[in-house]
This record gives C-alpha cells, sequence and structure tokens, in this order.
C-alpha cells in the first residue's frame, strides 16, 4: 500500500513540473493572437541567443513573452513591440535582423566568402590543367631527360 501512494505521488508530483510550462493566454482577437506567436517566433532569447522567445525556458524570455502579451493587450502593434524591443535590447533581439551598413557582413559574408572559394579553385585547377609533362601520358619525353 506504502508502494502505490509513494508511486502515486510521484506521478502527481511529476505531472506538475511537467505541466507547469505550459502558458496559457487569454487574447482578445485571433488577429492579437496570431500577432503574439509570429513575435514570439521572431525575437530572440537574449540568454539562450540561439533559441527563440517560444522555445526558450530562460526566466528573461519568460519576461519578455510576458512583455510582448501586454504590449499587444495594450493594443500595441507588431510594428511598435518590435521597434521597442530593439531599442531596449538592440537588433541582437531579432532574429531576422534587417539589411543595412551595420549587417551587411552578416547577410552578405557568406555569399562572398563562398565566390572567393570558388574563384581559388577555378584558379588552382587551370593553372595545374596547363603544365605540361606532369599528367600527360602521350607527351613523348626526349631521351636526354633519362
Amino acid at each position: 500500500m506504502k508502494k502505490l501512494i509513494l508511486t502515486t505521488l510521484l506521478l502527481l508530483s511529476w505531472a506538475g513540473v511537467s505541466l507547469g510550462g505550459i502558458e496559457t493566454r487569454q487574447f482578445e482577437s485571433p488577429e492579437q493572437e496570431t500577432a503574439y506567436k509570429e513575435l514570439v517566433f521572431e525575437l530572440r532569447c537574449l540568454v539562450c541567443q540561439n533559441q527563440n522567445l517560444a522555445d526558450s525556458n530562460a526566466e528573461l524570455a519568460v519576461d519578455l513573452r510576458n512583455e510582448v502579451y501586454r504590449m499587444l493587450k495594450e493594443g500595441k502593434s507588431k510594428r511598435e513591440v518590435l521597434d521597442f524591443m530593439v531599442a531596449r535590447y538592440g537588433e541582437f533581439v531579432l532574429y531576422r535582423p534587417p539589411v543595412d551598413k551595420a549587417t551587411a557582413l552578416l547577410w552578405f559574408g557568406p555569399v562572398i566568402m563562398l565566390a572567393i572559394g570558388l574563384l581559388i579553385v577555378i584558379l588552382f585547377i587551370r593553372r595545374h590543367r596547363n603544365r605540361p609533362g606532369e599528367n600527360d601520358p602521350d607527351e613523348i619525353i626526349p631521351e636526354d631527360d633519362y
């Protein structure tokens, strides 16, 4: 009987812990709920850095989700929420920062590096293909070179 009670208590405590992370929010309209979901997926958790607010369980992410929810309930638009977050935390809070002078290397750097790499490979192949006598079995080698 004691084992049954302990097992039941253990299962109930485990269920309470695992269900503790579920957030339920009440929205005034489906558009407001959609805006909330889009925002928490567009904003980066500043603690985790590789997770968005929706996926993170960090304390700061919970606070930021609450802030997004509060602002939307006050009637703020998505743009106003994003502008507030950027003003407060910088462009790092955005998963997709805008293309400007400060982020140009971030956006175009990989393409530039790929182009440079391809150029190096092409030049290397051309240089080694045009060398006489290295890998050409049909080339006649004079007897004096033996």
